[in-house]
């Protein structure tokens, strides 16, 4: 038996992609797993949040984090492989993605209010969509 909501919430997502499990009025903590879309082959944006900071947490798998710079377009991409249980704070307006294994989870938290609002996309071109797969097979990731 599960304790009253108002004291505790249980929150678990086993599904594939990002799902929002708790918010705050500041806040939330949401859970991504591997999906099609974010396959090395497949990506094809990067995205930078203009107000937030955003917090990734490896829970299980593997995972790289992919980041650009700061400047209008991403570029120059810089991996940084994920250990479980660290904290990676992923600044503002930094451009980013993520390239995980199929068993991987990574919990996020960010600011409550982050949506496509004040969100930007950059498309990958081909030159960041090869740097991206040069990434993946460095990291030893599945490209098939």
């Amino acid at each position: 038996m599960n304790p009253d909501e108002n004291l505790l919430q249980i929150r678990d997502f086993q599904g594939e992609g990002f799902q929002p499990l708790v918010t705050s009025t500041a806040w939330r903590v949401a859970m991504l797993r591997y999906m099609d879309r974010i396959h090395p082959a497949r990506i094809d944006n990067l995205e930078r949040h203009l107000l937030t900071d955003e917090v990734f947490v490896l829970v299980q798998g593997r995972g790289v984090l992919i980041l650009g710079n700061n400047g209008s377009q991403a570029d120059g991409l810089i991996p940084q492989e994920m250990e479980i249980g660290v904290v990676y704070n992923i600044r503002a307006n930094t451009w980013h993605t993520v390239l995980l294994s199929p068993d991987a989870a990574v919990l996020i938290v960010e600011n409550s209010d982050t949506g496509e609002e004040n969100t930007e996309i950059c498309n990958v071109n081909d030159k960041m969509r090869k740097e991206i797969v040069s990434i993946a097979r460095q990291f030893s990731f599945a490209l098939d």
